[in-house]
């Protein structure tokens, strides 16, 4: 009984922390090196390393917003869009981890499910097109994870 008492504990202690690491937001140099990396890619590729520069580009966008930061939320959000639709375009049946790629686009738009509770209403029409189209290459992404 203890055991799993501090088995529970310690998977309970750990697992913010491994959950907040995978929120790390990329500084403007790294989300330039990616970019480059990602538009140099072969096809297969950019499906993922867009979805990590969108995940990044949602966190920055919370960020901004809670600091009141409001038009560069907009510009974050506008390219967390680009990213999507870059997604959208390059989505094929040989995308090499698209599995992960699905994932991330559904943690980024759970995380801007979050932000748009906390937002403005002001803020809420850009987030909301932005999760629309999140969802909808999500979905694309998915059917192409359950063709495999």
């Amino acid at each position: 009984m203890r055991f799993v008492l501090a088995l529970s504990l310690a998977t309970v202690a750990i697992a913010p922390a491994a959950y907040a690491a995978n929120d790390k937001i990329l500084d403007v140099h790294e989300m330039a090196v990616l970019e480059s990396r990602a538009a140099q890619a072969a096809p297969k590729e950019q499906c993922f390393l867009y979805a990590e520069l969108a995940h990044s580009m949602a966190e920055l966008a919370g960020q901004q917003l809670n600091a009141g930061n409001a038009q560069d939320a907009s510009a974050s959000l506008k390219a967390v869009q680009q990213y999507a639709a870059k997604i959208h375009m390059n989505v094929a049946d040989d995308a090499k981890r698209l599995k992960n790629a699905e994932i991330l686009m559904r943690h980024t738009a759970f995380r801007l499910k979050e932000i748009m509770l906390g937002a403005s209403l002001d803020d809420r029409p850009t987030l909301e097109s932005t999760l629309k189209q999140l969802d909808q290459v999500e979905g694309e992404m998915m059917v192409q994870v359950f063709k495999h």
